[in-house]
């Protein structure tokens, strides 16, 4: 291999800046809930129906005595606000109405494994509904750290630079959605598997990516789009097979092991969907039925968003919106940038979806996506030490423009190895392709508010930002005050029932 690439991921990760990493998403955890504590208690809710909680509707639980510390369940009842409501409330009950089974049941699950175990013995002292409230907390601020780890080290294979890594990482744990990953909303969760599961995919752990990104798929809807990682991997392994190796069969049963990938992470919201049927749909007669169950498909996701939240094409597209397209303008602003700035510096690549890339990157990704790493033949070995030798010249060069600020242009960084090409390399593409097609959905069919936490798991935004913040001081501090605004405005808005994202 190259000498540029010739470093494992292991051997380029740092435990000092996985500590670092690990303290300031704890960090960043205490100082959401300071802020929310804070909020709450200067200023009075725009709702006050957190704390209502009638009995389930399906085998009702028989009477609890009273809590011994009732003021504190009901301090932390109080978080429980907009869909977090809804998430104990699954929880509890389970799927009592049509409308519930718009939120996926990996985080229902987790909040009530939670509280019949591990917070089992708190219900006598808060309360059955605040141990509810504690467990979604828990678990979702726990997942929230460990996807900050998981995204430094995905960003090390990726940007090959431990300190453009961890910039990133630190940026996500101050990321403008961050309220979010605070209360108990499936963003942690789906963060957690979608991140993870792309850092054991490029780990070459198959098996262990299609287990996590499958289970963000069981935690957002939009976890099925994470399939186009295995369909880009796929798609280069069958090149390389086919058209380098000459082996027509390999090639194709990687498709199929590709396709069958694919299908193992749409299992799960396929699932949801057919439970749904069964408990809305069997059973009744034509009248009973709800108009989506006689849908030539029947998908209850897409009838739920439609219905009960307006949600379309082009629907949101009203004057009276405006200031919800303002409120997502910052995010949607730094994709479009992120996506301008990859296609400008490597239109070779998202032209042709990768396969024109460097022999360089063409040697890292034929280790990164295939199960075993390529032999290397004596003409190989040449290729490769002639290869070292001009990236060696080249990095010279590089050093000098990086002093006189010229690199940018270049889409290079370059930290005491060889070329580097960091945010412009191949790897990146997908994510570029990933990030893109949730932002037209966010600006064009969503709900545009909800841009801004929609798109705050994409790890493309944190790579192209480390590379602001490192190139251009003026604009990386301008994330910062907007990271920071976000934090302050959605703790202030969020904790007490205001709209907000």
């Amino acid at each position: 291999m190259p000498t540029g690439y010739s470093k494992s991921p292991l051997e380029l990760l740092n435990s000092s800046h996985q500590s670092k990493v690990l303290k300031a998403a704890i960090f960043s955890r205490f100082v959401l809930l300071i802020l929310s504590i804070l909020w709450r208690t200067l200023l009075a809710p725009y709702d006050t129906s957190a704390p209502l909680n009638p009995n389930c509707l399906r085998n009702p639980s028989p009477p609890l005595p009273p809590p011994l510390l009732p003021s504190l369940g009901s301090a932390i009842e109080n978080g429980v606000v907009w869909d977090s409501v809804y998430f104990v409330r699954i929880a509890q009950c389970g799927y009592e109405y049509e409308q519930f089974y718009a939120f996926l049941p990996l985080l229902p699950a987790c909040i009530f494994v939670f509280s019949q175990t591990v917070f089992a013995p708190l219900v006598p002292i808060i309360g059955y509904r605040a141990v509810l409230a504690l467990s979604g907390y828990v678990v979702c601020n726990v997942a929230f750290i460990f996807t900050a780890i998981y995204l430094y080290r995905l960003s090390v294979i990726i940007l090959k630079d431990p300190n453009a890594a961890l910039q990133a990482s630190v940026l996500f744990c101050f990321n403008p959605a961050s309220i979010f990953y605070s209360s108990i909303y499936s963003e942690s969760l789906y963060a957690l598997f979608s991140v993870g599961g792309c850092y054991y995919l490029l780990s070459r752990a198959n098996n262990i990516a299609v287990l996590w990104l499958a289970l963000s798929g069981f935690a957002r809807s939009n976890g099925v789009l994470n399939a186009g990682y295995f369909g880009f991997q796929a798609m280069h392994q069958a090149y390389d097979a086919f058209y380098l190796k000459k082996r027509a069969f390999l090639a194709l049963w990687i498709l199929i092991s590709g396709a069958l990938r694919c299908i193992c992470i749409f299992v799960p919201f396929i699932s949801f969907q057919a439970y749904g049927y069964y408990n809305m749909c069997l059973g009744r007669s034509s009248d009973e039925m709800r108009p989506w169950c006689k849908a030539r498909i029947p998908l209850l996701y897409n009838y739920i968003q439609s219905h009960y939240w307006g949600v379309g094409f082009l629907r949101y597209f009203r004057f009276k919106q405006l200031p919800n397209f303002l409120l997502a303008s910052p995010i949607l602003s730094l994709v479009v940038c992120s996506i301008f700035y990859y296609v400008k510096s490597r239109p070779e690549i998202v032209r042709s979806l990768g396969f024109q890339a460097s022999v360089e990157e063409k040697s890292s990704m034929a280790v990164i996506f295939s199960s075993q790493k390529p032999q290397r033949s004596n003409d190989t070995q040449f290729s490769e030490k002639y290869s070292s030798r001009k990236q060696e010249n080249h990095n010279l060069k590089s050093r000098k423009k990086i002093s006189q600020g010229e690199d940018l242009a270049e889409g290079r960084t370059v930290h005491g190895s060889l070329e580097k090409l960091g945010y412009t390399s191949a790897f990146v593409l997908p994510f570029i392709l990933q990030v893109g097609f949730m932002a037209a959905t966010a600006f064009f069919v969503m709900h545009v508010q909800v841009a801004t936490r929609f798109l705050s798991a994409s790890p493309s935004l944190y790579w192209f930002a480390s590379l602001i913040m490192t190139s251009h001081k003026k604009w990386g501090y301008m994330i910062w005050v907007y990271c920071f605004a976000y934090i302050l405005l959605g703790s202030l808005l969020f904790s007490n029932f205001y709209p907000f994202t």
